[in-house]
Order: structure tokens, then sequence, then C-alpha cells
């Protein structure tokens, strides 16, 4: 039998632990909805070095197999996350559309980021106008990425019109090398392409006219669609046996001259431990380099709940990962382009587009403009197979409109 001291001293430590449970519990919780899979083991240690400078706050970090899907459930049950990253694509309009996320005009948070950055969110949708419903943390640049020892082996300089980028495609097929790898049995791969093209070749208005019902994707679309199917008659034989992965451990073998995807890619390839140095340029679709542009993308976008509970432990979390060494540490692993002026990443995978960025010369995807309800991938896909334009083109304004009747229903479900 215990003797009462051995009890006293049991119960003494019983009560500290209790105690000590009390005061872990008596930290204010917000929750930190992270998208990024790659990147999760980068979140939770800042969350956690957050945690350690700020003792009375506790940062729950969800990072779920499924973002959208998984977020999509939460807004359906009214449970908004208190911080999200996100990237900034169709369905981040779609939500700060629906007024789901807080509106950051003249927040701190702004400070010294990329007025360029501002208006590509801004282009996506917001609460209302002039909402500003999100904090740009990091780009990307979607041009394409080719082997400079390729392009130095075979005399061949970087294009610099759509004319001189078919030039080029032709020299190496004739030497015997695949100009660019196909990737299409992951179909999105075809809309790295697709969103430079049509962001140089479709009116300047053309969005705003098509959410109008005043254009159509066959009328402002036809010399995108044209292009597209150009740049895929250079590619390996069947790309549709090849998908992401095969793609850029190809192109990290040498098997190929350029590949048709974005600095996203970088990472992924150098897994492959390539020994060549990887360039990236912006990609031509006309023959005046003047109208050439970047697209460059938020890839990682901070928002936080509209009317959360917390805001003053929000405000001081999205400070602190909009902190200058926690971007550029980011971008450096990420190989992204940094939102605040001022910052850059010198990684070389990024010279090649670096003056775009810094003349302002960029343009968000346009394929972010279709929440995942347009089928526009499987679309691409079918398309680069068969070559059938017209079905194409058809098949996006018939899949655009059926989803424009549903939509203010959808938002409105998720408010």
């Amino acid at each position: 039998m215990p003797s009462r001291s051995m009890s006293t001293a049991a119960l003494l430590a019983l009560v500290a632990a209790m105690l000590a449970a009390c005061a872990r519990d008596s930290r204010m919780t917000i929750t930190f909805f992270q998208f990024k899979g790659e990147a999760q083991q980068y979140f939770q240690d800042l969350a956690a070095q957050f945690e350690r400078a700020n003792p009375t706050i506790r940062v729950i970090v969800d990072n779920p197999a499924d973002p959208e899907t998984a977020l999509r459930t939460r807004l359906v049950k009214n449970d908004v996350p208190d911080v999200l990253t996100l990237n900034a694509n169709g369905t981040f309009g779609e939500f700060a559309t629906a007024k789901i996320f807080k509106d950051f005009r003249n927040d701190p948070a702004l400070t010294g980021v990329n007025p360029a950055y501002l208006q590509v969110i801004g282009a996506l949708g917001a609460g209302s106008k002039g909402e500003i419903n999100g904090v740009p943390f990091a780009a990307n640049a979607s041009g394409l990425l080719y082997n400079e020892e390729l392009f130095a082996k075979y005399q061949v300089a970087v294009p610099r019109t759509f004319s001189e980028l078919i030039a080029a495609a032709k020299t190496f097929k004739a030497a015997g090398v695949t100009p660019f790898y196909g990737m299409l049995a992951d179909a999105w791969t075809a809309q790295s392409p697709l969103a430079p093209l049509s962001a140089q070749l479709q009116p300047p208005d053309f969005f705003q006219q098509r959410f109008k019902h005043r254009t159509t994707f066959a009328a402002g679309w036809k010399s995108t669609a044209e292009e597209l199917a150009q740049l895929y008659q250079y590619t390996q034989p069947d790309p549709l046996s090849k998908g992401y992965e095969d793609g850029t451990a190809a192109f990290a073998r040498g098997e190929s001259a350029m590949l048709l995807l974005g600095s996203y890619a970088v990472p992924q390839i150098r897994k492959g431990k390539p020994t060549f140095t990887i360039g990236s340029m912006a990609l031509p679709a006309t023959d005046d380099p003047a109208r050439t542009t970047l697209v460059s993308g938020v890839d990682v976008v901070i928002t936080a709940a509209r009317n959360g509970p917390h805001p003053q432990e929000v405000g001081k979390f999205i400070d602190f990962l909009m902190g200058e060494k926690v971007m550029q540490d980011y971008c450096a692993a990420q190989v992204a382009i940094p939102a605040r002026t001022g910052l850059t990443n010198n990684d070389p995978a990024l010279t090649g587009v670096q003056d775009y960025i810094r003349d302002g010369r960029i343009v968000g995807f346009t394929d972010h403009q279709f929440i995942p309800a347009v089928p526009l991938a499987p679309l691409l896909q079918s398309y680069l197979l068969t070559g059938d334009e017209r079905t194409f083109l058809d098949g996006l304004d018939s899949s655009w409109d059926k989803v424009a009747q549903r939509r203010t229903w959808a938002l409105g479900a998720v408010q």
C-alpha cells in the first residue's frame, strides 16, 4: 500500500498537470487552413515559430489532401478557417465574390506588396467594388522552361516571337531532339501554355464581356486554339501516355529541349538532378516582342475569414507570415517569386523572366477564370488529341453558360 507522502506527491503532480493543461487551453486558438501540399512542413514550422513568439496564441494547422473540396465542405457548415493560404484561382475569386474573405484595404499586411499582384487577384473577384480580399505572398512565372545546354549545342537563340519559337521547335525536331515534352495523361498540363497564348491573343476585355454574355470562346479564342495545336505538333509520340512526373523526369534527363510549364515545376525537375541549367522565358504568342507578357499568377495568397472571432490574433499571424525572411525563405525553397517589391529570387531558373517582373509586364492566368465545374482540362485534352477545334470551343461556351446559370445559387449557398 503506498505511503501517505507518496499519495500526496502523486496528488500534487496531478494538480500541476491539470494546471498546466488549463494554462495551455487558455491560449487563444486560431485555425490555419494551408493548401500547399509540398510546403506542409514549412508552414507547420512557421506556426510553431509564431507560437513561441506569441505564447498566448495557439495555431492549429489544417493541411487537407483535397484542399478545395475540404474548404467547400467547411463553408457549407459555416466553418470558415481564421487564416487561409490558397491558390489565387477561380475558386478563390468565387469565394471572394461571395464575401467569405476579409477586405484587406488599408491593412498593414499589404504594405510593400507589388501592385501588379493586387490587380491579378482583383481580376478574379471581390466582395464588392474596390475590395482586396487577400494578401499576395508568392507568385510563379508560367512561360517556357528550356535546357540551356541543348540551346547552346544547336545554336538556338531564345525565341522572342511565336514564329521564332516554331522555328526553334523545327530545328530540334530535325536534330532528333524532342522540342516539347507532352504530358496529356495529366490533362491540366495543357492549361500552362494555354494561359500565355490566350492572354496575348484574346481581346483585352474578353472575360468581362464573356461574363456579360457579349462574346464567346468561339469568337475570342480561335487563334489561341490554333497556336496551342501548333505547339503540340512538336511533342514526342503519344503524349497521352505520359503525365507530369514523366515529363519533368524526362526533361531532367535531357530528353526534350523545352517544357510547356512554369517555374512551379522546377523543384520537381531538380529531383531528377539535371546536369544542365534550367532556363526560363516568357512564351511569345505574336510576332511583335513588345506584345509579349509574362503570365505570373499568385501561387499563394493569404486571406482570412471576413468576420472571424479573433481579428487581433489573426492580424498578428498574417503580419508574421508576410515578414521578409519568411517570404524570402519560402520563395527560395519553392523557386517562387516574392510578392513584395524589393525582394527578388536570384534562382537561375528565373533569370529569363526577371525583366518582365521588374517592369510589371505581367498578367494573371486566364485559366484561373474557370471554376472546377467548367471542364477546361478534359476539353483541352480531347482537342489536342483530335484536333477538333469547333467541338473544343463550342464545348467551352456550352459549359460556361450552364455554370453561369447555376452560379448565383451556388454563391448564395456558401454565404
